[in-house]
């Protein structure tokens, strides 16, 4: 008996060492990812993939409507929805759908999550076979400006006919909460802990009533935050009053993109029909600084001329926070504008620019030129253009994602 004890513990014991000795099967290794810059081609429904830095060379074109025969057929069949999708084409989109207006990678960078402005959706689109994952219709009937969160898992998105701003799960389309907003929710931003989300609503844009005594007919317009969890509004803020105690009542009070500096102490924005930047300190509440930039004399004084009410649409920050990129969208230019005096660097003449983001190295600011049909990228250290590229018909906003390598 002893013996057979001894002998088994022997057989266990070389088990043992043999599972310690056995070297481990390696996780299966995440797919390698590589870092692009998505365009988004308005009219076009296209989306380009060009690289991030650099050469800025095109990698290839994803199509974001795959289902476009059917999501016309839907329209066209029913009444109501026809009447406002003909409204979004003939007053935001000139003329033409808005197909896509803003989108984000998930996190395993295989799909791109698109807003689609004309079909008042959000879907996520595979990057590699082309093929619609999911689809959220949302409320009211038109989709605008989304924001993803810090952790790259959740998408927030303008319904711009609702004043609402649904946050979906961005791998699955499932609805995760909404808030409501002042009317026409438009830029959202998410701070970098993540915590709140910050809403910019624009007000109605598509009328004729563009003069300064009709500022009154635009609606409700205000900066709502939200809970990013609960989706509990914990603060509007009104830049109205703000404008009127720094003297300049004359400005709209429809804030349009905005940036904050790195330790999100201090916010910049733009507003409608005014050639400039607005500086506002968060913490005081107040604004501290108004910079008027330089005029086209080319650019038509007829304020009903200016697409969607928007003289200048678009910001971007340097990384280390010294430099605020401005496209000056009715203007035909872009330029460098130093933080500390507010001075602009050189007028780098544009065909309407729609949009500036940050290069992938943090060098340079990238816009969309929407009436030229290219993106253009500028130097923060200079204030010079470096190159531009081709892409396809009316870009519009620009966002860095991540696809397989």
């Amino acid at each position: 008996m002893t013996r057979n004890l001894r002998r088994r513990a022997a057989i266990a014991g070389l088990a043992l060492l043999a599972a310690v000795l056995t070297p481990l099967r390696p996780a299966a290794a995440a797919p390698a990812l590589q870092e692009v810059m998505f365009v988004g081609n308005n009219w076009d429904g296209t989306a380009d993939i060009i690289r991030s830095s650099g050469s800025y060379a095109r990698i290839g074109r994803l199509n974001v409507v795959p289902d476009k025969n059917q999501r016309l057929l839907e329209i066209y069949l029913n009444p109501v929805k026809l009447a406002f999708y003909l409204g979004v084409q003939q007053g935001p989109g000139e003329g033409h759908d808005q197909l896509i207006d803003d989108m984000y990678t998930t996190p395993d960078g295989s799909a791109l999550v698109v807003s689609r402005p004309s079909f008042a959706d959000v879907v996520a689109i595979d990057i590699r076979t082309g093929a619609l994952r999911w689809r959220f219709a949302v409320s009211g009937y038109r989709a605008d400006h989304m924001a993803v969160s810090p952790d790259g898992t959740r998408v927030a998105v303008s319904a711009s006919t609702s004043n609402t701003v649904h946050v979906l799960d961005i791998n699955t389309g499932r609805p995760l909460g909404s808030f409501g907003t002042g009317d026409k929710p438009h830029e959202n931003i998410y701070t970098r802990d993540g915590r709140y989300l910050w809403n910019m609503s624009i007000g109605e844009v598509n009328t004729a009533l563009d003069d300064p005594w009709l500022d009154w007919t635009k609606g409700d317009r205000h900066i709502t935050i939200a809970d990013a969890r609960t989706f509990q509004v914990v603060r509007t803020i009104d830049m109205r009053p703000r404008l009127d105690a720094f003297g300049r009542s004359d400005l709209s009070d429809a804030v349009r993109p905005a940036v904050f500096t790195p330790d999100e102490r201090t916010l910049y924005f733009q507003v409608s029909f005014f050639n400039g930047i607005v500086e506002y300190d968060v913490a005081a509440d107040r604004i501290t600084r108004v910079q008027e930039l330089p005029k086209n004399p080319a650019t038509s004084p007829d304020r009903t001329t200016w697409v969607n009410d928007s003289r200048h649409h678009g910001l971007s920050m340097s990384p280390d926070g010294a430099k605020v990129c401005v496209a000056g969208t009715m203007d035909d230019y872009a330029t460098v504008v130093d933080r500390a005096t507010l001075q602009p660097g050189p007028l780098v003449a544009a065909g309407k620019p729609y949009w500036a983001t940050v290069s992938g190295d943090g060098r340079d600011c990238v816009i969309s030129e929407s009436g030229a049909d290219q993106i253009t990228a500028i130097s923060f250290a200079t204030g010079q253009k470096v190159l531009s590229v081709p892409v396809g018909d009316h870009p519009q906003r620009v966002r860095i994602g991540r696809i397989a390598a």
